[in-house]
């Protein structure tokens, strides 16, 4: 959580919801970790969770990634939470909770849904605290 942590950092000074994203192997090594690119990239999927899983899949060379965990400061909304759940990932391991879009324990649960072909497992609130403070501190700058 530290490394996406200092994702969202980056992504905050280059003028970006701070949000950022790692997965992790199989065998506990960082396949990728990215911030939020939406601004700069003029991408409104340019979340860091896609970000990090688009270049763990191609690091592996498959979009299959069993095995894998998907950690994010913020709980993951639906179209990150259906790559998840697209590329197979093991478990989603996220910061604080996002009670207008988080789509893997707040307002669905994606993650988790019987109807969809893989399910992963979820743990939420991983410092959380340090994770919404960087959110609280950015929107409130904004207002």
């Amino acid at each position: 959580m530290r490394l996406a942590i200092d994702e969202a950092v980056k992504a905050e000074e280059a003028g970006e919801v701070p949000v950022g994203a790692v997965v992790i192997g199989p065998a506990g090594e960082i396949l990728a970790s990215r911030g939020n690119r939406r601004e700069r990239d003029h991408d409104p999927t340019a979340h860091a969770e896609l970000l990090a899983l688009r270049e763990a899949g191609a690091r592996l060379g498959t979009w299959r990634l069993e095995g894998c965990t998907l950690v994010s400061t913020m709980e993951p909304c639906p179209m990150c939470a259906g790559a998840a759940v697209l590329a197979r990932v093991e478990r989603v391991v996220y910061g604080c909770p996002d009670p207008k879009a988080g789509s893997v324990d707040t307002m669905f649960r994606i993650t988790s849904d019987p109807r969809l072909n893989h399910r992963a497992e979820v743990k939420g609130g991983v410092l959380e605290r340090e994770t919404a403070s960087l959110l609280e501190k950015f929107f409130r700058s904004r207002r």
